[in-house]
């Protein structure tokens, strides 16, 4: 059940539209639930609705009028209520006991209370009621309303268990502010896809991540298309900044401006100054980065990026509450690589940088943050420029979003040991989207690698089939008891070992990165480590690189006698495929 209260100053204007058809004739069989005294005037019931509709403004006016000036301007009181998607169907009596409980909790009357302001409820779909109320008492003071959103949901969620209802997760103030009704109509009547404070709000996320320092960021916010106003002291000094969509205008012609602190409590300029101040990290040199030096920019950026969102979900999985800074480092990581993303998987990455976005938000500080890494890797991608999709470019995106997924399944485990379901919630969400751009990522990859496995000659397939099997053993055959091949996994064991690297080695330093437990695919997770810590090409058909000092095992000939006189007459048992056994949670 989700209420979204607004304030107004026309309570004539406002009882038109909830009894009228609608913009788009949505509005069926308006009619009063519920009043302030049980006999409010009802125009939905009455044979002249246009006089009743007269008569009820002048009902629910009567005291700001006999207020006068001490009325507020603002006096019009506005909650609309919605159930869930899927909820029962309530009753217009259900719907009354609900309205009078929010009235009664956000202090607009009280139960017991004759001063109480005067109210009423018109339900117009199946689906939701609104609640209009005139902000004067029956002693002319003015109610006091402190909090009255967070009352509302709260006394919601109390609705919700007791009528059982779907219960929704409960908030903790550190949402992002929801777009108005006018703002939802406007969009649709604009043929807009979502509202603008929406499109606002993503773009300054977007410009802030990765960027170097107050100046750079207002200019990425330019360079994104949008107006931008800085509000400076007399000094000189900036203040704030307001944003506006180019063409969107209000009723007087005049563009509607947003303050950055109005599309999320972490988007106003001193908020954005305290991530600026942490700076970014020096950019390693390519040689000194493993030797990635021949590959594109993009590719470079995503495998260095993916080193640190590894670590960031090492973080994770602690108990520490300095992993919220990682938090906020991530989220700037989904959204370098969202606008920086292919075509193919540009819309699920922006889906899951959106909601991770709440993620990024809750009440846990952390003292000693250092997000300096991770906001130099979003720097780097933004900086990189786009990627193609294709070749290396479209591995490393596999690669980097594969490795995404588990930060993802990290931070919701981190929230959820907190109590943060909003925010336990928007990390899982995340998750489902990058789970569908990495298969859109690596379909292509993927699919020559389990080629490339399958053609390798037996005894070499058998012998590093052994390795997993010794190393993995609890993957050796499927639910069913048949053997189960693990040919990409393979395919990089093989290659690895072409490349210089001891394969034993290799698979047990890419187990002990961390736990498996929350992977879809364990193969397909250990495809990418094994191929980052060797620095093999993410794309199989690039040329292998040989290994670095210090990047990785290589080949001892004394370790590999074993499974080198493994016998090949026989076939082995392969690994299986972690998606024939049921999902992990």
């Amino acid at each position: 059940m989700v209420p979204d209260i607004g304030r107004g100053s026309r309570t004539h204007g406002l009882l038109v539209y909830l009894y009228g058809p609608g913009r788009r004739e949505e509005h069926t069989d308006a009619h009063l639930v519920g009043s302030w005294d049980g006999f409010a005037p009802d125009p939905g019931r009455d044979t002249d609705p246009q006089v009743t509709l007269a008569r009820l403004t002048a009902a629910l006016d009567l005291r700001v009028k006999q207020a006068g000036d001490r009325a507020p301007a603002k006096h019009v009181w506005h909650c609309s209520v919605r159930t869930a998607p899927g909820d029962r169907r309530l009753s217009d009596e259900e719907w009354n006991t609900v309205a009078q409980r929010i009235v009664h909790a956000t202090g607009i009357a009280p139960d017991g209370d004759p001063d109480g302001c005067r109210w009423i409820a018109v339900r117009h779909a199946e689906d939701h009621i609104h609640i209009v109320a005139t902000l004067v008492r029956g002693d002319l003071r003015n109610p006091r309303l402190n909090y009255d959103f967070n009352k509302a949901q709260a006394e919601c969620r109390r609705i919700e268990q007791e009528m059982g209802l779907r219960r929704l997760n409960a908030g903790d103030g550190t949402a992002a502010k929801n777009p108005t009704s006018a703002e939802k109509f406007k969009a649709e009547r604009t043929g807009r896809p979502e509202t603008s404070r929406e499109t606002l709000r993503e773009a300054v996320r977007q410009a802030v991540a990765g960027a170097d320092n107050e100046k750079e960021f207002f200019t990425r916010l330019r360079e994104a298309g949008l107006r931008v106003k800085v509000r400076h002291a007399p000094s000189g000094d900036a203040l704030g900044y307001n944003v506006a969509l180019p063409g969107d205008r209000n009723r007087h012609g005049e563009p509607v401006w947003y303050p950055g602190s109005k599309l999320a409590p972490d988007l106003s300029l001193p908020k954005i100054r305290l991530r600026l101040a942490d700076g970014t990290a020096e950019r390693a040199t390519p040689s000194a980065a493993g030797g990635w030096a021949d590959w594109s920019p993009p590719a470079r950026e995503r495998r260095s990026a993916t080193g640190l969102a590894e670590r960031a979900a090492v973080l994770l999985d602690g108990d520490g509450d300095e992993a919220a800074a990682q938090l906020v480092g991530v989220g700037e990581l989904l959204d370098a690589v969202a606008q920086t993303s292919p075509a193919a998987t540009r819309a699920e990455l922006a889906a899951a940088a959106r909601a991770f976005e709440r993620a990024t938000r809750s009440h846990v500080r952390a003292e000693r943050a250092d997000t300096r890494a991770l906001r130099s890797a979003a720097r780097g991608i933004v900086q990189a420029g786009g990627a193609l999709g294709r070749g290396e470019d479209g591995g490393t995106t596999a690669m980097l979003v594969s490795t995404l997924v588990l930060v993802t399944l990290a931070a919701a485990r981190w929230h959820s040991a907190r109590g943060h379901a909003q925010q336990a919630h928007a990390s899982r969400q995340a998750a489902e989207h990058l789970r569908t751009a990495y298969r859109q990522a690596a379909a292509t990859p993927m699919r020559v690698l389990h080629d490339q496995g399958r053609a390798l000659p037996e005894a070499q397939r058998l012998t590093h089939e052994a390795t997993l099997r010794e190393a993995l053993p609890e993957q050796g055959v499927r639910a069913d008891g048949t053997p189960a091949k693990a040919d990409a996994l393979v395919a990089t064991l093989a290659q690895a070992e072409q490349a210089g690297h001891d394969p034993e080695a290799l698979l047990q330093q890419a187990i002990d990165l961390r736990e498996l437990d929350t992977a879809e695919d364990v193969n397909d997770v250990l495809v990418w480590r094994l191929r980052r810590i060797a620095q093999l090409p993410a794309h199989p058909g690039e040329a292998p690189r040989r290994p670095h000092a210090g990047t990785g095992p290589t080949k001892t000939p004394a370790n590999r006698t074993g499974a080198r006189n493994a016998p090949t007459a026989a076939p082995h048992p392969a690994v299986s495929d972690p998606r024939s056994r049921p999902p992990r949670r």
